[in-house]
């Protein structure tokens, strides 16, 4: 367990010191992150304001305390424009640490994006939303608890007094800028029947993010998603999704759907989901490989939703223990007030 614990944090401080391109946070409750999801999706909601937190911890049975921990927090808003168009604007704060050297990125963006109705009524439209966002990320490592290959004998001994290879680490803590931009359609046929399509382009401006003073590209990343809601009965929804990433030569696609269930009327907001999610990614050598499959449950009380998933992982990696995955929390809360003549949006 300790070996696979060490290659864990090994992986970790490779991915920022060595040539890999560095990779992105991503939530198995992507649907309930939107703004992380897509810049084009700031103000789309059915309320004027919404405040947003995620919780992600992953690989805890095998790092223990030196696991994977992310975390999110976002507000948005929108704002009415002419006759039936918005203006949205929010802000979001995220943060990923994870292994002995404390190896972590914070990120502070600004996002907006504009609505414009294409066609329907109050109830039932189509709307196309531009969206973008602009922020700085600060990438840090911790190298008190380092250890070098130079400072082992090959015969099991450490030596911590021989020199490593800190020295090749110009800064350890740095700034970069970032910017991002989307597109997103949403048809909305009536209050409990929608689906949407969206495309998203992050790190448009590729910063270099080395530490060791080296030209290291943040490769971009593409991201496109769909999902809906589509009612059954009013008592029963299906609401399906999807999600594909693509950065440099890692891929992910992660597919399924929840079941709502109506715990009232649809104006009191009571519902309840259940669902579940299957993730894959390709291999760099070529192929696909499973990853996971992700149980998901949600409760939405009024202007309340809180979602609950656990990551069971079907790879390779669960040869390192029996509960390796990830939990996952998120919270959103919609503070709406008196204007009513929105379009229904989709709910996320």
């Amino acid at each position: 367990m300790k070996i696979t614990r060490y290659l864990f944090v090994f992986a970790a401080l490779l991915g920022g010191l060595g040539s890999i391109n560095a990779q992105d946070i991503h939530f198995s409750q992507f649907y309930m992150s939107p703004l992380n999801l897509n810049p084009a999706m700031t103000g789309v909601m059915n309320c004027n304001t919404r405040v947003v937190v995620n919780y992600r911890n992953q690989w805890s049975q095998v790092l223990k305390g030196d696991a994977y921990s992310t975390y999110s927090a976002s507000y948005d808003q929108k704002i009415a424009v002419g006759r039936s168009d918005y203006f949205g604007i929010g802000g979001t704060l995220w943060g990923d640490t994870a292994g002995d050297l404390n190896y972590g990125t914070t990120t502070g963006r600004i996002s907006f994006s504009y609505a414009k109705k294409m066609g329907g009524y109050r109830k039932s439209a189509r709307y196309l939303v531009f969206g973008a966002d602009a922020g700085v990320s600060q990438r840090k490592i911790d190298l008190t608890n380092a250890r070098w290959p130079s400072q082992h004998d090959g015969n099991g001994g450490f030596d911590p007094t021989l020199d490593g290879g800190s020295t090749n680490v110009q800064d350890p803590d740095f700034l970069h800028g970032d910017l991002s931009a989307g597109l997103m359609f949403f048809n909305v046929m009536d209050e409990a029947t929608n689906w949407y399509l969206g495309i998203a382009l992050h790190h448009l401006n590729q910063p270099s993010v080395s530490f060791t003073g080296n030209q290291e590209t943040l490769t971009g990343r593409l991201t496109a998603h769909a999902g809906g809601q589509f009612e059954i009965n009013r008592d029963f929804s299906v609401l399906p999704g999807v999600i594909y990433m693509s950065q440099g030569q890692h891929k992910e696609l992660n597919l399924g759907a929840s079941a709502r269930f109506n715990l009232g009327s649809r104006s009191d907001g009571q519902s309840w989901q259940l669902g579940g999610w299957y993730r894959i990614g390709n291999k760099v050598e070529g192929g696909i490989h499973s990853d996971a499959f992700i149980l998901s449950t949600r409760f939405d009380y009024g202007n309340y939703g809180i979602g609950f998933s656990y990551d069971v992982t079907v790879s390779k990696l669960s040869q390192a223990g029996s509960a390796n995955g990830a939990f996952e929390f998120s919270l959103n809360y919609l503070i709406c007030g008196p204007e009513k003549r929105s379009v229904y949006c989709p709910r996320f």
